[in-house]
């Protein structure tokens, strides 16, 4: 039997907001005879890894994270999900909006912007590409002024405008967004603490490009 390799469905929310984790680089490194370094870096953009063990504080989560699982078929498929630490494309504590994040500079042909978040400022600054954003919370601006006119294809994080902006212009957008992720095991450890407890000592997760 054949699964798909991407499930929208989304890892328990009161689960994952007791998880931790965070991004992971990969860099070579050589040292040379000289004392100093020559460092790589393997890929371009950051793979971010999550532990969901600390987010089960009942029975209720348990079960809940078990028939996901099995669902999923363990490793199989990847799904999304909300990161408690950055699912926004405002800066912690700032209300969205549609000027947050510059996604594309109009040149009077292209309709089509992948949605991004930046990180830093500067030419040291990261992008990363945001391909789950959440349905209904995107919020786009052509030149400064909200745009009504566009459509967002919530499976791939492409906005499309209803005309090309002229050349020059700056789009931006505001918005929320899930990680695509997969469990990182295909075995969950159980433990029945106590009566109508439990906990699942760890659960990781590793975030993939669907």
């Amino acid at each position: 039997m054949s699964f798909a390799s991407f499930s929208e469905e989304r890892f328990p929310l009161r689960v994952a907001f007791g998880t931790s984790g965070g991004p992971e680089r990969r860099t070579d490194i050589v040292r040379l005879s000289n004392g100093f370094e020559n460092r790589n870096q393997r890929t371009r953009h950051s793979t971010r890894r999550y532990d969901a063990g600390s987010g089960v504080k009942s029975l209720a989560d348990l079960v809940a994270v078990l028939d996901f699982f099995e669902a999923r078929r363990g490793r199989l498929v990847a799904f999304r999900f909300r990161d408690p630490f950055d699912a926004r494309s405002s800066r912690i504590g700032l209300p969205q909006t549609a000027f947050d994040q510059a996604i594309g500079t109009g040149d009077g042909v292209t309709r089509t912007f992948q949605l991004a978040k930046q990180y830093g400022a500067g030419e040291d600054s990261y992008r990363r590409p945001v391909m789950k954003p959440v349905a209904g919370s995107v919020l786009v601006a052509v030149a400064g002024t909200p745009a009504a006119a566009f459509t967002l294809d919530a499976a791939t994080g492409l906005v499309t405008l209803g005309a090309a902006p002229a050349i020059g212009v700056a789009v931006t957008a505001g918005f929320e967004f899930d990680v695509p992720v997969r469990f990182d095991t295909d075995h969950l450890s159980v433990n029945m603490a106590a009566f109508e407890a439990g906990d699942i000592p760890t659960i990781p997760l590793v975030e993939v490009r669907p």
